[in-house]
């Protein structure tokens, strides 16, 4: 699969992934989704078999809990899972993107060998601690303080927005080290959330994504080991920006996910229903919308494989994962209206899925950058290229 060929036949690997994960999905998962939706449940029974099926460490190597297969492989596999329900999907993404990744690129042995592994194999479940109530899109902005002691760092400050605060067992959290160099003084720091001082201090009420928890975490003199200390001081910035180049792709291969069922229950839905005497799939307006609708979703595909491909490279991703992110994201959005308009009334009631899909789809246009800092950082690539 060269770059330059954009050849996407999947290899078997690859495809006994996604199957695996599709299986998955509608076994497993599908018969819960709407009540995780419902209550705002975290789906706790599934967290065994995603664990045995390595889904919680898919790139992961082997030799630490993973699975060790490829980057196209992982985004197949939550792209499968999102069809069925976005939440359980935000939950494996976090993990894998946000947590695992970093810690495979940046941890050293010992690291590895204490968090990577459990986090990987699906024993222990990992969070992603870089918003703050002041610091959303300027991630730069961090007032979180991590200060030296001995032989550990003292973390006090309050994180915003963290998917899967409530169930962590480790939280990467970004803290300032040293003020007076800004974004050169923030160093990441892996925490275990049972740790004194380490509080959920408030679980958000979602507009979608309800089986995943979102909390705000207050740190009060959170003692940390040195040891800890994920890369090096003052390298904290650089972990993030890498390790969000990285979510990003996961972000897109979920919104692939909901584009995807808006589609597939749009069309199921035109050929079933009647009206002036005909199914609504026979109706010009219908059509074309369905047509956008598969379009669109295929554009977002190409993206996201083409930026996965380029991980598997060992390529850096700037531009590939945020253009996914963004087109994505925004495919998403639109299908997803497009399917509540195509269902008409019954497109808007909670009995059908247009409507979940609907809320499910608007936060892949903000979590992990806003499409506004996606286009921010297409414009400075392709700035920069020019030169």
């Amino acid at each position: 699969m060269g770059s330059s060929t954009m050849d996407f036949e999947f290899t078997e690997e690859q495809r006994a992934v996604r199957d695996m994960a599709r299986d998955f999905a509608q076994t497993k998962v599908r018969p819960i989704a709407v009540e995780l939706d419902r209550d705002s449940r975290f789906p706790q029974e599934l967290m065994k078999d995603l664990a045995a099926l390595k889904l919680m460490g898919v790139c992961v190597p082997e030799e630490f809990g993973g699975a060790g297969m490829d980057f196209v492989s992982y985004v197949l596999s939550l792209e499968v899972i999102s069809e069925v329900c976005a939440s359980t999907a935000v939950i494996v993404s976090v993990n894998n993107s946000l947590v695992c990744e970093p810690l495979v690129r940046f941890g050293n042995d010992f690291q590895k060998k204490k968090f990577l592994t459990p986090l990987a194999s699906g024993e222990k479940l990992g969070c992603y601690a870089l918003t703050e109530p002041e610091a959303g899109s300027d991630a730069a902005n961090q007032k979180t303080t991590a200060v030296k002691k001995g032989k550990a760092y003292l973390l006090n400050g309050t994180k915003q927005f963290i998917t899967n605060g409530c169930e962590a067992d480790y939280a990467i959290v970004y803290a300032m080290t040293d003020h007076s160099k800004k974004k050169k003084g923030i160093s990441a720091f892996i925490v275990d959330t049972k740790t004194s001082g380490f509080k959920i201090a408030k679980k958000e009420r979602k507009l979608g994504i309800r089986g995943s928890s979102c909390v705000q975490i207050v740190l009060e003199d959170v003692e940390v080991p040195a040891e800890n200390l994920l890369h090096k001081e003052g390298e904290g910035f650089k972990v993030a920006l890498s390790t969000l180049e990285v979510g990003r792709i996961g972000i897109a291969a979920q919104a692939n996910g909901i584009g995807s069922a808006a589609l597939e229950c749009s069309i199921r839905y035109s050929k079933e229903r009647e009206q002036f005497g005909k199914p609504i799939a026979d109706l010009q307006a219908i059509q074309f919308m369905l047509a956008d609708m598969a379009v669109r979703l295929e554009g977002a595909r190409w993206l996201t494989y083409k930026a996965a491909q380029s991980k598997d490279e060992g390529k850096r991703t700037p531009l590939e994962s945020s253009q996914a992110k963004l087109f994505a994201s925004e495919m998403a959005m639109k299908n997803a209206w497009a399917a509540v308009q195509i269902h008409g009334g019954y497109g808007y009631v909670e009995d059908y899925l247009p409507e979940r899909l609907f809320r499910d789809a608007k936060i892949t246009e903000i979590y992990e950058g806003t499409s506004e800092v996606q286009r921010l950082v297409i414009a400075a690539q392709v700035l920069q290229s020019e030169n």
